[in-house]
């Protein structure tokens, strides 16, 4: 028996909203269909209208999230507006009369409190799934080291280091992306989707953070409004857990030369595991058999009909997505509101720490909230 098909509308077409459009297209054989975009900005919504008429998908059009709800016209919708827009928009789809299921790209709010707010309010509706955009997970060569280290093949995992070393933000739609006040600074931006995979490789919870950032070469000769963006270009960032594991992240946003955007490096008691992006290649090896026993795997996955911006990971966070909403019930999304929160807040106290020079703890970024820290885990 043929499944139904699920209509998704997406909330906000720029350049995040049409490469989840493309994507949803070659799930088209899964029984997919984008009926409806949201914009207010004109030339957004007329380039997903000219793209999705080239794969033969009609779209109803809205300037606004509130226009496309009313309609009843999708199940799911994908919320890939800037950052500070989400909190309200989650909360008027999560609050509409109608469910509709959600993938919300990532951070899931610029703050901790508000992230709360839309926890709160989405337990609910609990008849609603809510997936948060955290699809690094996805990536090949990090899903293999996520299988590796859950697996046991390295131990009880010691420490974490991840570098990104890439080029400097994109151009948004009026420039959102260059204001802290707009994004939640670049350690959420950006960096929430390392810090959410820390938090899985060591398999335990932050409990506090030190980082030192600056803005040191990108966007300082850029104006805008009469302002100059604010939003850091290069950081280190300690993370220490409650089960002992660290975890460092080294960003640079000037680093174009790099052959690897990410290098994740995992150190357990027992061996040691690398993931390569986007060269695609797994390193394991153990402390018993030392440099010569190193082994080198080519990850990939034979069900990525995509690559796109991100190698795959956002056709894969959407197959995910589906099979948790036709199997509602039996599964829940794998990436769920408290996993959006806690990456939030290790980026928010990682901000927090960089601007006041010290070790920053999560409690203190959660403890202005009307609800108990460990409610987060």
């Amino acid at each position: 028996m043929k499944e139904k098909t699920v209509r998704y509308g997406i909330v906000g077409a720029g350049m995040m909203g049409t490469e989840h459009l493309i994507n949803l297209r070659h799930l088209r054989c899964e029984g997919v269909a984008v009926v409806c975009v949201a914009d207010p900005h004109l030339p957004s919504r007329q380039l997903a209208v000219d793209l999705a008429k080239s794969f033969d998908w009609p779209l109803k059009v809205f300037s606004g999230h509130l226009e496309l709800l009313e309609s009843g016209l999708c199940d799911v919708v994908v919320v890939s507006t800037p950052n500070i827009t989400h909190y309200q928009i989650l909360m008027d789809i999560i609050n509409h009369p109608r469910p509709h299921h959600i993938l919300v790209e990532k951070p899931l709010c610029t703050t901790v409190a508000d992230c709360w707010k839309v926890i709160e309010a989405a337990r609910k509706r609990p008849e609603m799934l809510v997936q948060v955009g955290l699809e690094y997970r996805y990536m090949p060569p990090i899903a293999k080291l996520i299988e590796i280290v859950k697996d046991g093949l390295l131990g009880h995992i010691k420490m974490v280091a991840i570098r990104e070393h890439r080029f400097p933000f994109l151009v948004k739609v009026k420039n959102w992306n260059r204001f802290n006040s707009n994004t939640g600074g670049t350690l959420v931006e950006k960096c929430c989707h390392f810090f959410d995979l820390m938090r899985l490789f060591a398999g335990s919870n932050p409990v506090r953070v030190m980082a030192s950032g600056g803005v040191d070469v990108n966007h300082k000769n850029e104006i805008y409004d009469g302002k100059v963006p604010d939003i850091i270009d290069n950081a280190y960032v300690i993370i220490e857990f409650e089960n002992g594991s660290r975890g460092m992240l080294d960003l640079c946003m000037f680093a174009e030369g790099s052959k690897n955007e990410q290098e994740i490096c995992v150190v357990g008691d027992i061996g040691k595991g690398e993931a390569l992006v986007p060269e695609s290649i797994v390193r394991i090896s153990t402390r018993q058999d030392g440099r010569d026993g190193v082994r080198t795997l080519k990850a990939e996955d034979d069900r990525i009909k995509y690559q796109g911006l991100h190698h795959g990971s956002s056709y894969l966070e959407h197959l995910n997505f589906l099979s948790a909403i036709r199997h509602k019930g039996k599964r829940t999304p794998a990436v769920g509101l408290h996993d959006g929160l806690v990456s939030v807040a290790m980026g928010v106290a990682a901000q927090l720490s960089i601007e006041q020079g010290r070790f920053v703890s999560i409690k203190e970024v959660t403890s202005e909230n009307k609800f108990k820290p460990s409610e987060l885990f």
